[in-house]
């Protein structure tokens, strides 16, 4: 089949999108708002995009809270999700008002962070402190501005759960990240090769 996206005349009951771009990490992301109110929420539109600098990044449908709070306090903090996560990174993507802290709705507990003000989620095999350097609104080819904006951060300090550093390499499967593919569709690494590039 072929489809075009604007028109998504490909006819399927759900849109194949995110179901053929993945599996996609998820971005736990924790901020605060100008008053002070702590933010959490998961966005499976994010990555790394460097890493000199150390460039992570989410994309926000509109001005949702992480979005908001990230411009206007300049900071932000990246929880790495894992397995064990789940249930508990799924109950803070409900839609909370703005005024609630997603980390006490959910019973999350939060760990402060070494160089920036947003706390980290207690509990997580890793997490990026970040300081936001861009925010770019997305634009379609024909230059009309889309509904999201990419936040992008430096990490400028990194934890990592000593738990997790084995023979001092991160331990990817041990950690079982988790990440996003279509639908209400998810994935954990636990299963790792290595694959060493061709030489000419």
């Amino acid at each position: 089949m072929f489809y075009e996206p604007r028109k998504k005349n490909h006819s399927l009951p759900h849109d194949p999108f995110k179901a053929l771009v993945g599996p996609r990490p998820i971005g736990w992301i924790s901020t605060l708002s100008k008053e002070g109110v702590p933010n959490l929420s998961p966005y499976s539109f994010f990555n790394a995009f460097s890493d000199h600098p150390a460039i992570l990044g989410f994309s926000s449908w509109g001005w949702k809270d992480s979005a908001n709070n990230a411009r206007d306090t300049g900071e932000f903090v990246v929880n790495v999700v894992m397995k064990s996560d789940l249930d508990r990174m799924n109950q803070s993507s409900a839609p909370y008002p703005s005024e609630v802290n997603e980390f006490e709705a959910a019973g999350i507990g939060m760990v402060p962070s070494t160089f920036v003000k947003p706390p980290r989620v207690e509990g997580v095999g890793a997490a990026f402190e970040c300081k936001v350097t861009q925010i770019i609104p997305m634009t379609g080819h024909d230059g009309r501005e889309a509904a999201y904006h990419l936040v992008l951060g430096e990490a400028v300090g990194i934890y990592i759960d000593d738990r997790f550093i084995t023979d001092g390499k991160v331990d990817e499967a041990g950690m079982q990240l988790l990440a996003r593919l279509g639908y209400m569709n998810y994935a954990a690494v636990e299963n790792v090769f290595s694959l060493k590039r061709p030489t000419i």
